[in-house]
């Protein structure tokens, strides 16, 4: 391949077992700080993807993460978030691992191999022309993803990606890439660790800001939220009785019979008038 694979590079420590805990701790936070600014590096792509994104999601379209291992993983993490904190539906984004759920916390040997089956992944789920494909890869090229992309292309499906690699076959296929150089991880190709953060980092920046986008926010705070436990039926009351300016035996009485903050808002600004 005619690319650097700068994600597999020598560490630029060595003899990690002599260090101690204190060493090793500091050297790792060392080159963690590293990453944000990494990332900063690659607003304008980050931002680029985002816009398309909004767009297509605000058009009823969905997101789909695509990945492998650690990769694969972070993009189900995000897409299960999304409709407790924001109360999207279910199904609006989802996320893909090659090896099915099962890899979601045993590695399915060789599952990142195929060329194929990343698109009969979303095939499953009738992928279609409104939606968005974004393939997440530290070493950008895995062929579960780039197999899928490649598909998605073809059929004018809009493509994106976060990689850790210029110049990566999956960094070429994309049509929004976003590439984040880390360097080289402190465990010689351990791309859990530097990549991995990156890659939430951009995951984070991405969902929260389409989700803002798409007005789930209202001032900062999560209006749409699901109140599926007490510590957020206990936030949501809170949020009533700062905005509305009422105690808290009404905004808990508000929110019991509403479901929501946003709902318990415009139902009590509806008495008003």
């Amino acid at each position: 391949m005619d690319f650097r694979k700068t994600t597999e590079e020598e560490s630029r420590y060595d003899d990690l077992e002599k260090m101690s805990i204190k060493e090793l701790l500091s050297n790792i936070n060392n080159e963690d700080k590293t990453v944000p600014l990494a990332v900063e590096e690659s607003l304008p792509q980050i931002e680029s993807l985002t816009r398309i994104v909004s767009e297509k999601l605000n058009n009823g379209g969905r997101l789909f993460y695509m990945g492998a291992g650690t990769s694969g993983r972070l993009g189900i993490v995000d897409a299960s978030e999304i409709p407790p904190t924001f109360g999207l539906d279910h199904g609006v984004v989802i996320g893909l691992i090659a090896g099915g759920d099962t890899a979601i916390r045993k590695a399915v040997e060789f599952a990142e191999d195929s060329q194929n089956q990343g698109w009969e992944d979303l095939k499953d789920h009738q992928v279609g022309i409104n939606d968005v494909v974004i393939g997440i890869a530290a070493s950008g090229t895995t062929p579960y993803v780039i197999g899928a992309l490649e598909k998605c292309n073809s059929l004018g499906i809009t493509t994106g990606c976060i990689t850790c690699n210029q110049g990566s076959p999956l960094h070429k296929v994309a049509k929004f890439p976003v590439v984040v150089v880390v360097g080289p991880e402190f465990v010689t190709g351990s791309s859990r660790m530097k990549a991995g953060t990156a890659q939430k980092l951009v995951l984070n920046m991405i969902s929260t800001a389409v989700m803002i986008q798409l007005g789930r926010v209202q001032g900062n705070k999560m209006v749409d939220m699901q109140l599926s436990n007490n510590k957020l039926v206990d936030r949501g009351t809170r949020m009533l009785m700062q905005k509305l300016a009422i105690e808290s035996n009404e905004a808990s009485a508000l929110l019991k019979e509403h479901g929501s903050v946003r709902n318990a808002i415009n139902a009590y600004r509806n008495e008003q008038t």
